[in-house]
């Protein structure tokens, strides 16, 4: 049986899984996102490369980062992620500017570990002064041991795209606004887009849709003004993109996450 807990505190959330069937559509999340998978193999494709997980490994997500996800076999996987927003990774690392993670899985028991550490006071709804400890424990691990960063280096007509498609977000994809403002045919965008983000603009814009309908959740826990506010056509529309994220519908996301 599929099971997806979703717990906040301290600016970080945090997910337990323990699922066989389910398969994740490739997505992405604007967050960091940091998991330890606990039991079985964790299957997924990570900038065109498939990547296995195996019990102990430390996965390592950048943002924006797009991937997909399944149990490698039947045996099915329980893991744990944490997904910490980029502003709050800055502030702790005292970085200026987004880094990213070069190695997607690593095998290091003191960060493994603290992830499971945070992970667990998070669900278990600790009190939110020891997640706090907890989380700067963890950012000073990560901090310290020898991982390579790599800075992003943004191309300019897609980052003015991605600013016009957050900008309309309650309704549909501009396509041919956009590549009028950027002075580029619809075919030169689309492989402009894909080549630097790994994802279709089309994608890319439902995505953020499904990630300001989970912000609206979290706030108003209206699933109605999710739908509204994000342009889906209906509540079944809105759900069905947003179990391809999150493993659960946006109904049972509000009804069980915690903060």
């Amino acid at each position: 049986m599929e099971k997806f807990i979703y717990r906040k505190s301290a600016g970080v959330t945090a997910l337990s899984v323990s699922m066989k069937d389910f398969t994740y559509k490739k997505h992405a999340h604007r967050e960091y996102a940091l998991g330890v998978t606990l039991r079985g193999i964790q299957q997924y494709n990570l900038d065109g490369h498939n990547q296995l997980s195996y019990p102990n490994g430390v996965m390592l997500f950048n943002p924006e980062q797009p991937h997909d996800g399944m149990a490698y076999d039947d045996d099915g996987l329980d893991y744990v992620m944490l997904y910490i927003e980029p502003e709050l990774m800055l502030e702790m690392t005292e970085q200026k500017e987004v880094f990213l993670f070069s190695n997607p899985i690593v095998y290091n028991g003191e960060l493994e570990r603290k992830i499971v550490n945070l992970s667990t006071a998070v669900l278990n709804q600790r009190d939110e002064a020891l997640c706090y400890e907890l989380l700067v424990s963890l950012i000073d691990s990560l901090t310290l041991i020898e991982m390579k960063t790599s800075y992003r280096k943004a191309d300019p007509f897609v980052s003015k795209a991605k600013e016009m498609m957050h900008a309309s977000l309650h309704s549909v994809l501009k396509l041919d606004e956009i590549c009028k403002e950027l002075q580029l045919s619809k075919f030169k965008f689309i492989r402009l887009f894909k080549q630097h983000t790994g994802i279709s603009p089309y994608q890319y814009f439902l995505n953020g849709k499904v990630e300001l309908a989970k912000h609206i959740l979290e706030k108003s826990r209206d699933v109605y003004m999710a739908v509204a506010a994000c342009g889906f056509v209906d509540l079944a529309h809105m759900n069905r993109h947003f179990k391809h994220s999150y493993g659960i519908t946006a109904y049972e996301y509000m009804q069980f996450f915690k903060w």
